[in-house]
């Protein structure tokens, strides 16, 4: 009788980690934000980030719940711990005291991009050229855009030429409107925005690169185990190692790729 029980005990043991895997789900943020994450025709979550995110916790035995939301209140969420993963997310200081990050995911840069009576009245060489003048940069509420960007946003005169945007699809509306004077944006984001809106010849980019740090997926830190992102990692990093980062990757991303720095270079 005891070896019969002793018996159960193992088989019941050797099927912890199916039923916990089973059960494994994280919150992910989502967003209308292509070719990163939206909704497809049929209803579901796609993009580079979704399809990548999805796949990294398949592999780990998860499931991705995705929730949408948009990026300011992802950070507090997020920071709450009702937000488990929030993708496509620079590392900074401040988000360290709430957030541990995965190995990078991907590289695209930042760019300063214009409307037309901005170009031919600034001659921009750098981002802080705007200083002093009476250019109006749109800038999204809570977002980095990279560490000079950061930096920057510290001087009350920078401040001054800041104007808080929630939707970078009507920012650029804006723009063309003459109610900003640029905006800064990730290059994949905007090459696919700017050819749907039909405004690819009239809003470009200026050449001044504000950033071309690595995105990373941030976790946090209340609902997320250090041994959680370890396993994340370890799971990109055989995705990227047997070619099914590629693939995803080639199917939203339309930028010149590297493998080596994951993205547009």
């Amino acid at each position: 009788m005891t070896k019969v029980l002793n018996m159960l005990g193992v088989m019941a043991m050797s099927l912890l980690p199916a039923l916990d895997a089973h059960a494994c789900s994280k919150t992910v943020r989502c967003y209308d934000d292509a070719p990163y994450s939206f909704r497809g025709p049929d209803g579901q979550i796609r993009g580079f980030d979704a399809d990548l995110t999805r796949a990294i916790l398949k592999r780990m035995g998860c499931e991705a719940v995705f929730v949408e939301m948009p990026w300011a209140r992802a950070l507090a969420e997020l920071e709450a711990g009702r937000l488990d993963v929030l993708p496509s997310s620079f590392r900074s200081a401040e988000r360290d005291a709430f957030a541990y990050f995965s190995k990078p995911s991907l590289q695209s840069p930042n760019l300063l991009y214009l409307g037309p009576k901005a170009r031919s009245t600034y001659k921009l060489n750098k981002l802080d050229d705007i200083i002093g003048t009476r250019f109006q940069l749109g800038v999204q509420i809570g977002v980095s855009y990279g560490d000079l960007f950061d930096k920057l946003k510290a001087n009350p005169r920078f401040r001054e030429n800041q104007v808080s945007i929630t939707q970078r699809r009507n920012a650029w509306k804006m723009m063309e409107l003459g109610r900003i004077d640029g905006m800064i944006a990730d290059e994949a984001s905007a090459a696919l925005e700017l050819q749907q809106l039909g405004l690819a010849d009239t809003l470009t980019a200026s050449g001044v690169i504000v950033s071309t740090n690595m995105a990373m997926v941030a976790f946090s830190k209340r609902s997320v185990s250090p041994q959680t992102v370890a396993a994340f990692n370890q799971a990109l990093q055989a995705m990227i190692a047997d070619g099914e980062y590629r693939k995803i990757r080639a199917r939203y991303l339309r930028c010149p790729g590297d493998i080596k720095v994951l993205g547009c270079g």
